[in-house]
């Protein structure tokens, strides 16, 4: 036995606590009309998870709660609890006593408890269902109800079948599962929406990318040209200004020379020659060529220095100009203003349907953009080009004036040396003492002029020399702002010729200047590319994309999930609609079987079957319009499967259960509810008053059958009929006194019988 006990408080009108205690396999419930023994059925019915209140003869939730009377105070709340023996686990819950209660309160709210733990009543209602238990059903059958399944149409009937056959677990995890495919459509709807949504911010994103890793192709390539430039380029320095120093250190030195012997010289000749007016005529030119020489070196150093900023202002000027090779930049700021302005222009015209105003609209939108794009097409250069040009004019300007007075200072030397080498004909055609010490000054100062010659050379080439120098360490500074500390490794870098062998440093010399010069350009124009793709850091950038890639790969992924999830869930509803199905058909078989014997039993012979059907709707169909005259058809459709029941009874030709006499149909009716109990026996059955249409002769087969019962399940009967009261062992009498409040008073029939004997 399942059932233990029933504990009903303040429910309806057990105002006061009512215990009633199952130990018998048949417990029979009496009492007089109106003293509340059918309250116990809806008590059951209650703590079983009961959502319907009409159902239980109540229109809300306080309905079912003891409303008081002149000696009990209405009560604030009703409870309800049911204890089950589970000692054969038949409720899947680890306990060998599970106690289920629920509590109503006067505002309609619900408690419900598990072993005294408070649960769902989802929780409950599976735990119940299976053990083929629920609040409604065949195992509870109240008073006027035993004829509700004769009386049902064949999709209900079918419902009530498919619960006593033990399949509402099946049509939960249907349902259940229905739900959870319609979650996971919405689910999968939302995960689409969300890829939409970032979709154009990833496509943005990976032409970002595409940029930034041309750019660092682009970087990849600059730093393989500035690492060849660079390392010819100090190749070439380092030689050079180690040639110059070399070359430079003998003229010096034998210029400091001749200086010491010319100084000597002259003195001898100024002794020797005393007052001579073309000695110190002489003298006098060489102090003035001395003085026009280092002024013209002055020059020429001044001059080297011009050209070099002129050069590099050039360089300047080259870069800014390939910046606007396209046209002038836009500035942030007025292409937002521009774009607030066509933004108002449209939105004038958002709520209007005036095609002459719309039109007029678009053509000043036309307007505005061509003159946007006209003004910054012929817009003039940068004010930082001007700049630059300006300086170059002025640099070119001071190189003009300076190469003017070089020009002065030549013909000035050219005229002071045509006068000197007159003066020393002259000289030297007079024989005169003085003309050894004269001899020694013309060749000093001949071999001075060619010495001073040289330095001027080496002196213009060194000034060529420092601004190589400058412009390669420029050169170095901008190329580590673009490409970073590994541009300093161009002193490790080999030159490779085209057969793959490296370049000594003899081949690299030997190479002309034009083509260095070639790759600084190219160099140039790369910066330049560079500088326009935004050659900065992109590490934000790749983040982003990165974790948007991420994202993206994930909502695909649960995408993937929730579509195998969807696929999953439509199989398992086909596999539990077919389970259920063939269940389902063996179980009518089943019934089938035993409601045949229960019905000869009942009434002595004829037949009783249940037959599964398709129900057939039907609709209008108007084959010639609404108009008059036209011909109304009538469509079938099939509908869901039902089930019928055919009875045939003895000695009689009825076949209809619409012709059944009240007590042919309490009979039938309650030998299919037993048929149905034998297939798959509940753990109890509850029966209020389905006896009370039965005669003595039928009583007593109705005792019968409730005996073979309870070998089954264990029955409580609210009833009336003294034979049924006779087949219980324990017996529940139900009174209500004055105070409308229901009491119980127990018999235990087989201790009465040893007692009464």
């Amino acid at each position: 036995m399942y059932l233990k006990s029933l504990e009903i408080n303040g429910f309806k009108s057990f105002a006061k606590k009512g215990f009633l205690e199952f130990k018998t396999p048949i417990t029979s419930i009496v009492g007089p009309n109106g003293s509340g023994k059918s309250n116990v059925a809806e008590a059951f019915r209650f703590v079983l998870g009961e959502q319907s209140i009409k159902s239980m003869r109540g229109k809300r939730g306080e309905d079912l709660i003891f409303n008081g009377s002149n000696e009990v105070p209405k009560m604030s709340r009703a409870s309800v609890k049911v204890v089950f023996d589970n000692s054969t686990r038949f409720l899947d819950i680890d306990f060998d006593d599970v106690e289920i209660q629920r509590v109503v309160h006067r505002d309609g709210s619900n408690e419900y408890h598990i072993n005294g733990t408070l649960v769902r009543l989802k929780d409950i209602t599976e735990l119940l269902a299976k053990a083929n238990i629920g609040s409604t059903g065949h195992h509870i059958i109240s008073q006027g109800e035993a004829d509700r399944i004769l009386s049902a149409n064949p999709k209900d009937r079918k419902s009530m079948i498919e619960d006593a056959l033990g399949l509402r677990v099946y049509q939960y995890k249907i349902t259940e599962s229905e739900k959870k495919q319609k979650k996971t459509s919405e689910n999968i709807r939302e995960v689409e929406l969300l890829r939409k949504e970032i979709a154009p911010h990833l496509r943005f994103l990976q032409k970002q990318v595409e940029k930034i890793e041309k750019a660092r192709e682009l970087r990849d390539e600059l730093k393989e040209m500035y690492q060849e430039y660079l390392k010819r380029e100090s190749v070439y320095l380092e030689y050079e200004e180690k040639n110059i120093g070399e070359k430079k250190h003998i003229p010096v030195e034998r210029l400091k020379v001749l200086d010491a012997e010319l100084v000597q010289a002259t003195s001898q000749l100024e002794e020797s020659v005393g007052g001579d007016e073309k000695s110190a005529e002489l003298l006098s030119l060489e102090r003035e060529l001395r003085d026009a020489r280092t002024e013209k070196d002055t020059l020429l150093r001044e001059l080297g220095r011009i050209e070099g900023e002129i050069s590099s202002q050039e360089r300047g000027l080259v870069r800014q100009k390939e910046h606007f090779a396209d046209g002038k930049p836009i500035p942030f700021s007025e292409l937002q203003q521009f774009s607030e302005k066509i933004r108002q222009q449209i939105d004038t015209v958002e709520s209007t349907d005036d095609m002459s105003i719309i039109k007029q609209v678009l053509k000043m939108v036309r307007d505005n953009f061509s003159n946007f794009v006209r003004n910054f097409q012929d817009a003039e250069e940068d004010s930082l080009v001007k700049e630059i040009e300006d300086e170059i004019k002025e640099l070119q300007t001071k190189k003009h004036t300076l190469e003017l007075s070089r020009g002065s200072l030549i013909e000035k030397e050219i005229s002071l040396n045509g006068r000197y080498d007159v003066l020393q004909q002259e000289i030297e055609k007079e024989k005169d003492s003085s003309r050894e010490a004269e001899t020694s000054v013309f060749r000093i100062r001949a071999e001075r002029n060619e010495v001073l010659s040289v330095l001027s050379q080496l002196q213009y080439r060194e000034t060529v020399f420092l601004k190589d120098k400058d412009a390669f360490s420029e050169e170095l500074k901008e190329g580590g702002v673009l490409i970073g500390l590994e541009i300093t490794s161009f002193k490790e870098y080999v030159i490779l010729g085209d057969t793959g062998e490296q370049i000594t440093n003899e081949i690299l010399l030997s190479e002309e200047r034009e083509k260095q010069e070639e790759r600084r350009r190219k160099i140039e124009k790369s910066k330049i590319r560079l500088e326009d793709m935004g050659g900065g850091s992109s590490d934000e950038v790749m983040k982003e994309f990165q974790d948007v890639t991420e994202r993206e790969a994930y909502l695909l992924r649960e995408l993937e999930d929730l579509k195998n999830t969807e696929e999953s869930l439509s199989d398992l509803i086909s596999d539990l609609i077919i389970q259920l199905d063939t269940e389902f058909k063996a179980g009518i078989s089943k019934i089938n079987k035993e409601f045949q014997n229960y019905f000869s039993l009942m009434f002595g012979g004829g037949t009783a079957s249940l037959s599964v059907v398709r129900a057939v709707k039907r609709r209008r169909s108007d084959l010639g319009g609404l108009d008059e005259g036209s011909v109304l058809d009538m469509e079938e459709e099939e509908g869901e499967d039902g089930i019928e029941i055919t009875v045939s009874l003895p000695r009689k030709k009825v076949k209809s259960l619409m012709i059944l006499s009240g007590g042919e149909r309490a009979l039938t009716s309650i030998a299919l509810l037993f048929a149905m109990s034998q297939v798959t026996p509940p753990p109890f059955i509850i029966l209020d008053e389905t006896d009370a249409a039965l005669d003595e002769a039928n009583s007593r087969k109705y005792g019968d059958m409730i005996e073979n019962l309870s070998a089954h399940s264990q029955l409580i009967l609210i009833t009336h009929n003294r034979e049924t009261m006779s087949r219980a062992g324990i017996l529940y009498g139900v009174t209500m006194g004055s105070g409308g409040i229901s009491k119980l008073l127990s018999v235990e029939l087989d201790e009465a019988v040893v007692v009464a004997k």
